[in-house]
């Protein structure tokens, strides 16, 4: 499911991808408008499968990271308010998520994208990161 979901650069929030056509993509706003809307080949789309948080060791799948916070938060939204929340608090947030994340290469920006997302996740009922991935993965694999 991860891999049908997506993030475009320039644009708020998530989408799931609806359809493939010629040079477009169609998709579909994961916000309360559930609006739909073409993405060009010239916009910046990548798969929330396709990204992963830099640690210490290697890079950490998305969906890892998504399982941990779901963990911490029993499988409900972040309790971090990201609008009001300081620079030490989003690092505090990420260190109990994420012990050994990159603190020089994972930014105040991106924590917030993460918990942002988790939580547009969360309210969509999206909520087995690991699971639907794997799917996907042995579903590519055939």
């Amino acid at each position: 499911m991860l891999r049908t979901i997506l993030s475009i650069s320039g644009k708020p929030g998530l989408y799931k991808l609806i359809s493939r056509g010629k040079n477009m993509l169609i998709v579909e706003s994961l916000d309360a408008t559930k609006k739909r809307q073409p993405v060009h080949g010239t916009d910046k789309v990548i798969s929330l499968g396709d990204i992963a948080m830099y640690t210490d060791e290697e890079e950490i799948p998305l969906y890892q990271v998504f399982a941990n916070v779901k963990a911490k938060e029993e499988g409900n939204l972040a309790t971090l308010d990201i609008k009001k929340a300081s620079a030490n608090e989003l690092h505090e947030y990420m260190a109990a998520v994420l012990p050994n994340y990159d603190r020089d290469r994972v930014y105040n920006n991106d924590i917030k994208k993460l918990i942002s997302w988790y939580n547009i996740l969360i309210s969509n009922g999206i909520t087995e990161f690991e699971e639907v991935v794997e799917e996907a993965e042995e579903t590519t694999a055939e």
